[in-house]
């Protein structure tokens, strides 16, 4: 199955964008050294984070490399949906789209980046022809994930995220080396608590002694 691309709430998702910060990434940023331990950490914001899209956020970084990185916020919901509305309505007759609208799921806000493209972040039992895995967490974009939700047959527990963040070569470890990030081990009960309001505080508590 292809790729799951956002068709609706695309309003929505801009104006979401417009209420956490209208800022726009730095042209000229400090490129800092290289971190290979950024990946597969929680990636947390600081109290010195200038840029108020990423204010109190955490972030499960999914790759890192000398070309830049990647991650997913995860306690930044943005509402609920119908699970109707993030399936292409050619893939199911009239009457499943009808059953589809009556189950609403929440949806997150994965970064200011391809805020259309949708990801399926979930435990690691679940597999699709999409999944990649990344230690004991994984990520999902087929549309036979949904379908598995929608019928209890999905992973244990999963967040529906739009769009990602992402760094340019440097870019994330010059940020961190001006303290506007710390890492932390990525904690699965903070990942998929669903209390978001408390995800960044108890981040945050576990964060690494910066040497």
């Amino acid at each position: 199955m292809r790729k799951i691309i956002l068709l609706f709430f695309v309003i929505t998702i801009a104006l979401f964008n417009n209420e956490i910060g209208s800022a726009e990434g730095p042209k000229n940023y400090l490129k800092g050294k290289f971190y290979s331990s950024v990946k597969d950490h929680f990636l947390i914001a600081t109290e010195k984070m200038r840029d108020n899209r990423f204010n109190e956020t955490v972030i499960v970084m999914l790759e890192s490399d000398e070309n830049g990185a990647w991650g997913l916020v995860i306690n930044k919901r943005i509402g609920t949906m119908p699970i109707a509305l993030l399936i292409d309505p050619s893939l199911n007759t009239s009457e499943e789209r009808e059953d589809l609208f009556k189950i609403n799921i929440p949806v997150f806000w994965g970064g200011p980046v391809d805020a259309k493209e949708i990801f399926i972040l979930h435990s690691a039992e679940y597999k699709s022809e999409t999944t990649k895995n990344y230690g004991n967490i994984s990520i999902s974009q087929d549309y036979t994930i949904l379908f598995d939700i929608a019928k209890n047959n999905g992973p244990k527990k999963s967040l529906v995220i739009l769009g990602y963040s992402g760094w340019g070569s440097g870019q994330l470890e010059g940020e961190m080396e001006r303290d506007h990030w710390i890492l932390s081990d990525i904690d699965l009960n903070i990942t998929f608590n669903k209390d978001s309001n408390t995800k960044w505080e108890k981040a945050i508590k576990n964060s690494f002694i910066k040497i």
